[in-house]
């Protein structure tokens, strides 16, 4: 019988190695916001007040000492950071921040 082990513990170096990289994603995106028209720097900064409240109330939750919710809370804001870039509102190409490829930089989704 092969007994297969389940990760279904949120440990506080699980919670600080997400914070790490959200926080990073955070401030990479912060600072690469397409500001190519007032309509898109406006979807920019909407995505970015939403990332930023979830990555709030991560930070709520782990004070608390509720890890389940910090870490769903992390995980909400990192989604809206992946779905703006993947939408082109923060113009990255960071495969290990952002589920984005380098590709993308070059790619129109206007046409």
């Amino acid at each position: 019988m092969v007994v297969k082990k389940v990760n279904n513990i949120i440990t506080e170096d699980k919670l600080d190695k997400y914070f790490e990289v959200t926080g990073k994603a955070i401030k990479k995106a912060e600072s690469a916001k397409d500001e190519s028209d007032e309509t898109r720097l406006k979807q920019a900064n909407d995505c970015l007040d939403m990332i930023t409240r979830y990555y709030a109330d991560a930070k709520f939750f782990r004070e608390k000492g509720d890890y389940i919710n910090s870490f769903a809370a992390l995980n909400y804001a990192h989604g809206w950071l992946d779905a703006a870039a993947r939408l082109r509102l923060f113009k990255v190409n960071d495969s290990a921040l952002f589920t984005v490829d380098e590709e993308q930089e070059d790619m129109n989704i206007n046409n």
